[in-house]
């Protein structure tokens, strides 16, 4: 399976057989998968975070493990030690939850800013170092880390920096009265149906060859300053101290390439861009302080940014020029012998 668009729809159908009203949830976890990012999700207690996750991670056939952050756990409760044997007189290597595909760190703010920073120095790196032995993470690695957030009493907040390296935040929010509605009445009918019940539609090969799918989506020259004047636009903002980091830049030109590969294009247009503008910038706005006592919400900012800056025309953006043809694989191995 090397198309993205089927990929998306066979990885919503399964997890939509568990949850309902999460599509979009879904499919940006989806985005955040074929791009190499990682996701924040938010919402309050009991709007199933931990589920989608979970439901999603079964559905990409990838390994899982969620992590309950505490105040007590130690990075070495996530990573691993080395741990001594009585019966051997030696030491021996017990690798850490983080050694699977997708980890969950759930409630990642009630965690240390030292536990914390070992978790996102492996999602920077992909590789944890064990008493001086560099270990390999598996690929595709993937953290979701939750949060809630209306419990802040014994929690360390993300600092700035390290909440500009998850590259999606999303929001769970309560389900409208119609899909709760059909919630009930799903599980009326089958009352311990869970996660577990969601199966592995697609495996590491069909990931691996929509990322590479992903990667060949053409974006215009157009389209790409239109990301910079957005981005510049959120540095700019008067309620804004400091605005979205090149990296930042990065993850709406990725994200949108994916967006346009889910909706079976090979070219990105604006209204991806514009898709993502709130999942990928609505975390990495440091707001002023008279806006913070304003109370100001950095959702409002991202809207702002997006009705003020003007997209382009349609034209052109659909396909490269001849001479700037992306070459294919075997011109490209040439160029680098």
């Amino acid at each position: 399976m090397t198309d993205p668009a089927t990929l998306a729809e066979e990885i919503r159908g399964e997890v939509g057989r568990v949850l309902v009203d999460l599509d979009e949830e879904t499919d940006s976890l989806t985005i955040a998968l074929l791009t190499r990012g990682h996701v924040l999700l938010e919402g309050v207690p009991g709007v199933a975070k931990t589920t989608l996750a979970h439901a999603f991670a079964n559905a990409s056939g990838l390994s899982y493990n969620r992590i309950q952050m505490t105040p007590d756990i130690l990075p070495a409760d996530i990573t691993g030690t080395n741990v001594y044997r009585e019966s051997t007189g030696e030491f021996e290597l017990q690798r850490g939850p983080v050694f699977v595909n997708v980890v969950v760190a759930d409630e990642i703010n009630r965690a240390t800013p030292k536990t914390q920073s070992a978790l996102l120095e492996a999602m920077a790196e992909e590789h944890v170092s064990i008493e001086g032995e560099t270990l390999s993470l598996p690929s595709p690695f993937f953290v979701i880390a939750t949060q809630n957030p209306i419990e802040m009493e014994g929690t360390f907040d993300l600092p700035e920096a390290q909440r500009d390296r998850f590259q999606l935040k999303l929001t769970v929010d309560l389900p409208s009265a119609d899909a709760e509605q059909e919630l009930l009445a799903q599980f009326d009918g089958n009352p311990t149906m869970d996660a577990d019940d969601i199966e592995a539609v697609i495996d590491t090969d069909d990931i691996n060859a929509a990322r590479e799918a992903v990667a060949a989506v053409y974006v215009s020259e157009a389209v790409q300053q239109y990301i910079l004047d957005v981005v510049a636009a959120s540095r700019e903002h008067p309620d804004v101290a400091h605005g979205a980091s090149p990296r930042g830049s990065l993850a709406l030109l990725q994200t949108a390439k994916a967006c346009a590969a889910i909706d079976d294009r090979d070219y990105v247009i604006p209204d991806d861009v514009k898709s993502m503008l709130v999942p990928v910038l609505r975390h990495r706005l440091v707001l002023t302080t008279d806006a913070e006592l304003g109370d100001v919400a950095p959702l409002e900012i991202v809207e702002d940014i997006a009705s003020s800056v003007s997209p382009p025309e349609s034209e052109g953006i659909s396909e490269p020029p001849v001479d700037e043809a992306v070459p294919d694989a075997s011109e490209s191995d040439v160029a680098h012998d």
